[in-house]
């Protein structure tokens, strides 16, 4: 019994000193400064060897201008403990006091520890740099490098000269610490990108750039292509990253992984143009049937995202032959789902599709493969208006992959059949749990459900309008665009002036969109920018009013100003990326040549 007060008496304590510790670094962060000191004062006595909560105690007798009293706490601790951040600790008190020659005096002291030991180093340049002596911490690099050979300081020395304004000078340093460290990389790149996120001037971008382009061109090296095609692919100029990468695959022709890899971002981020012209480099030089059956899916998938009406017949030509070339190979499922898909949505012959998806599910496959087949059957399920054995597929999906991205999604649509079939507090309640999905878009997607089956059911408790809104949305997963024009147009005129308007207003600019009449398109994404200031789908509007300017209208100074808005005042947007990268790109981030 004694042993278990003694413990229960430990971890008691224990979670008092640990309360304490975190109160009084709230004081400090709130500028309490009285009140931590008084707590600080406290954690020093039980632990007289912890440097951390020394300083912070020091620097609050500093900000209340009692450096008499940090004079003595810090010299009172180096003489127990001489550690040499506490000689510079004692020297930026001096400095906080206008005694520069002290301070430097101290400094040196500091410096001269590393002659020393060179072993100490790094802890002496962390705590110059946490004083913002910035030029003493790239001092005591050097020093230390030079004391003893075999430590390489060249990265935190390069970043610290990024710190000190000395861009140029940081961009040499880490491209030569990356080269000569291609383990360290992906650091370097990191810490490059972060440079890039906060180049709002676009200065830092051209620097880097130039840098770049000027060492493919004097050092044969495949890394320097490697790494000017990871900058491209930053700022999301695919065209020019497979430059890069055709260069890399012709000196090293074993694998097309890289170049696939680039293919599929351009297909994630709508660069269809780029994405055919890399998956037809692929077919040309390969003979690899699972790499050649990739290809051709994307090329079809490319395809079908564009293609009007009056091609489906040349395409769906296309799509058998493919389908014919590859039907036994284990490699052709996404082809096969693809077509079945084709089948249904575009030509309406519903009964191939399942067919099709049918066969497939009878086949040998792995639980993923057979998640992604049940997916593609519940959408046509969907399609058919088949809604209840669509739910049933689509809840195996959660069953068979629990907590997996596929599942997050089936849940999604999920919620969205519940929504056709007007179940909406169904759809509402699976919407709610998505809310926080790790994938954004579907979180984003759950949010903007959720919301607009909330919103009016407060308001109208019929849910009339959620109900017109309801058929005209499905008309539009049915890839019917005019039908849903039509329907949503409706929708706007019975139910103006109520909580749908803004939802409707923007399906309405995006189903004119897709029939490709852009000015009709505008004139509602206005309306939303306009009339709806405070709804979620301002930066949807926003960013598809960017790029149909950019795209349709050869207005990039529109473009630009539209992008501009969502830099600026959308940061949390999934649009964010995208508009920065296009702003950057429309007000001339690049050099020439580039």
């Amino acid at each position: 019994m004694h042993r278990l007060y003694y413990i229960f008496g430990l971890f008691f304590t224990l979670f008092v000193s640990a309360q304490n510790e975190q109160l009084a670094l709230n004081y400090f962060e709130k500028g309490e400064y009285d009140k931590a000191a008084a707590l600080f004062e406290e954690i020093a006595i039980k632990q007289p060897s912890n440097s951390f909560y020394i300083q912070k105690l020091a620097s609050c007798y500093q900000q209340q201008q009692n450096y008499t009293k940090a004079e003595e706490l810090l010299f009172s601790k180096y003489k127990k403990f001489p550690a040499p951040s506490y000689l510079i600790e004692i020297g930026y008190n001096y400095q906080l006091q206008k005694n520069q020659s002290k301070a430097t005096n101290y400094y040196e002291k500091a410096l001269a520890t590393i002659q020393e030991n060179a072993n100490n180093t790094y802890s002496v340049a962390q705590t110059f740099e946490q004083k913002n002596l910035l030029e003493w911490a790239y001092r005591t690099y050097e020093l230390g490098q030079k004391t003893n050979s075999n430590l390489n300081f060249d990265y935190q020395m390069a970043l610290l000269q990024g710190q000190m304004g000395n861009l140029d000078t940081m961009v040499n340093k880490l491209l030569d610490f990356a080269y000569s460290n291609p383990n360290s990389t992906i650091n370097v790149q990191n810490q490059l990108n972060f440079f890039l996120q906060e180049d709002t001037e676009g200065t830092f971008l051209v620097a880097l750039k130039k840098e770049l382009l000027l060492r493919t061109q004097k050092n044969q090296a495949v890394y320097w292509n490697q790494f000017l095609s990871w900058l491209y692919i930053q700022q999301k100029e695919y065209n020019k990253a497979f430059i890069q990468e055709k260069a890399i695959y012709k000196r090293n022709p074993e694998s097309f992984e890289d170049i696939i890899q680039l293919a599929q971002l351009c297909i994630n981020d709508n660069d269809l143009e780029t994405a055919s012209i890399i998956f037809s480099f692929i077919i040309e030089n390969t003979s690899d049937e699972e790499t050649l059956i990739l290809a051709q899916y994307y090329i079809l998938k490319n395809k079908i995202n564009v293609a009007k009406p009056e091609n489906y017949s040349e395409l769906k030509t296309e799509i058998d032959v493919q389908i014919a070339r590859y039907k036994n190979s284990p490699f052709a499922l996404d082809l096969q789902l693809l077509a079945a898909h084709f089948y249904a949505f575009h030509l309406n012959q519903v009964a191939i599709s399942k067919e099709i998806l049918n066969t497939l599910l009878q086949t040998p496959i792995n639980t993923r493969q057979k998640a992604k087949v049940k997916m593609e059957t519940a959408d046509v399920y969907v399609y058919d208006e088949k809604f209840n054995q669509a739910i049933i597929y689509y809840a195996q999906i959660e069953n068979d992959l629990p907590n997996d991205e596929l599942a997050h999604e089936a849940t999604m649509k999920m919620a969205k059949t519940s929504f056709y079939k007007k179940d909406f507090d169904w759809a509402m309640k699976q919407a709610k749990e998505l809310k926080q999905a790790s994938t954004l878009l579907i979180a984003n997607d759950a949010v903007e459900l959720f919301l607009l089956i909330s919103d009016h059911s407060a308001e109208d408790s019929l849910r009339v309008a959620l109900q017109d809104f309801s058929h005209a949305d499905f008309l539009e997963y049915q890839n019917k665009p005019k039908e849903a024009l039509v329907a949503f147009l409706q929708v706007l005129k019975k139910h103006k002036g109520t909580s749908i308007e803004p939802a409707t207003s923007y399906k309405i600019a995006r189903n004119y969109e897709k029939i490709a009449e852009y000015e009709q398109a505008l004139s509602y994404y206005k309306q939303v920018l306009e009339l709806h200031k405070d709804c979620i789908y301002i930066d949807e509007a926003l960013f598809f009013s960017a790029e149909i300017f950019r795209k349709y209208k050869s207005d990039n100074k529109k473009a630009k100003d539209y992008y501009e808005k969502i830099v600026l005042e959308h940061p949390d947007s999934i649009y964010f990326t995208e508009a920065r990268v296009q702003y950057r790109l429309l007000r001339g981030d690049k050099p020439e040549g580039s």
